[in-house]
């Protein structure tokens, strides 16, 4: 099963990084990637730009409002992610409560990642996304 880890950090969590030694930070998000790698459950980990230079597309009217960074009220923010194939949530769990994430408004969101298998097998769309990841080395 693949879990996503979803990393979300604060305002002040951003503040309080600003006094820690980044080749620190560095060092620490490494060895646990290190340590996932070797267990062989990380597919797939990316951090994520400053939000001040993204933009946020909302659907709440037509045509959809783009909204450039930074945003007014920044209270939780997704800044990066670890994509895991481990064998339960509960194996998720216990990567999460490791990962180097301490510091005030840190948190790690645990979502589960559907299989295409899940899907309606009959469906045109879920065929050919199917037939694409055969094709790329997906599945």
């Amino acid at each position: 099963m693949k879990y996503m880890l979803i990393m979300r950090a604060t305002d002040e969590t951003f503040a309080e990084f600003q006094n820690t030694d980044f080749n620190e930070i560095m060092d620490s998000m490494g060895r646990f990637n290190d340590e996932m790698i070797r267990a062989g459950v990380l597919v797939a980990a990316e951090g994520l730009d400053d939000a001040a230079e993204g933009v946020v597309v909302d659907y709440s009217s037509e045509p959809p409002v783009v909204t450039d960074g930074p945003y007014g009220e920044t209270k939780e923010l997704f800044n990066g992610f670890w994509l895991l194939n481990v064998a339960s949530k509960e194996e998720a769990i216990e990567w999460a409560k490791r990962a180097p994430l301490a510091g005030a408004g840190s948190k790690c969101e645990i979502r589960r990642v559907p299989s295409i298998d899940e899907f309606p097998q009959d469906n045109e769309w879920i065929q050919k996304e199917k037939a694409w990841r055969e094709s790329t080395g997906q599945l």
